[in-house]
């Protein structure tokens, strides 16, 4: 099936970020009495939207994160990618592609405008991607596993959600995409392939995905 839309997930899709944020948000919740490890933080909140964090540490402890917890975190994070952050090795050969091809494409994320304009920056992804490009979980209020983001992106891109492949790598992002009416692929390179068993497709790296998609 030829695709008239294909949105790309940010972290872990466009930008190698998942490490670092789980890494360090692992560690935010564990200095403030929520014990976590860096696999539970990807188990528990890889792809979803901060809002997840806050409501299942209250969920599951009764206690509310401090206000300036999402500071504090974003602050430790996007130092972090100042030093670290990479983009997702062919990746940009899948851009290329797209580009040469006459394939619209976009970027939907969990992560908030600020946090994926960082991570371009940082890793030259900029270039590809002008704010008519962006969209994020802030721009309608309820991140994935709910479709909103998926659907909102598809709206203001004026392609119809059927037309519509989301690439992505997390469990929560590819149930969003199947309830958004989606085609979806997972990327396999940090998520065991049985975790992203609702996908459309499954591929191990970007040079798989080029020849998918085009």
């Amino acid at each position: 099936m030829s695709y008239e839309l294909v949105v790309f997930d940010n972290d872990g899709v466009l930008v190698d970020s998942e490490p670092i944020s789980n890494r360090l948000l692992a560690a935010c919740l564990t200095e403030l009495g929520h014990p976590t490890s860096y696999e539970e933080s990807l188990r528990d909140y890889m792809g979803g939207a901060m809002h997840r964090v806050h409501d299942l540490v209250l969920e599951r402890s009764g206690r509310r994160l401090p206000e300036d917890f999402d500071d504090v975190f974003h602050r430790r994070v996007f130092e972090a990618f100042e030093r670290e952050l990479e983009p997702v090795p062919g990746v940009v050969g899948v851009l290329e592609k797209l580009v040469a091809g006459g394939v619209p494409y976009c970027v939907a994320s969990s992560g908030s405008h600020e946090r994926i304009r960082v991570g371009h920056r940082r890793t030259g992804l900029d270039r590809w991607f002008d704010d008519s490009r962006v969209f994020s979980s802030q721009d309608v209020g309820r991140g994935k596993p709910a479709p909103d983001l998926f659907l909102h992106a598809a709206e203001r891109m004026g392609v119809a959600p059927e037309r519509c492949v989301v690439v992505e790598d997390s469990p929560l992002g590819v149930q969003a995409a199947a309830a958004a009416g989606m085609d979806v692929f997972g990327f396999t390179a940090m998520t065991p392939a049985e975790k992203l068993a609702g996908a459309t497709r499954l591929f191990g790296g970007m040079g798989e995905l080029a020849d998918l998609l085009v």
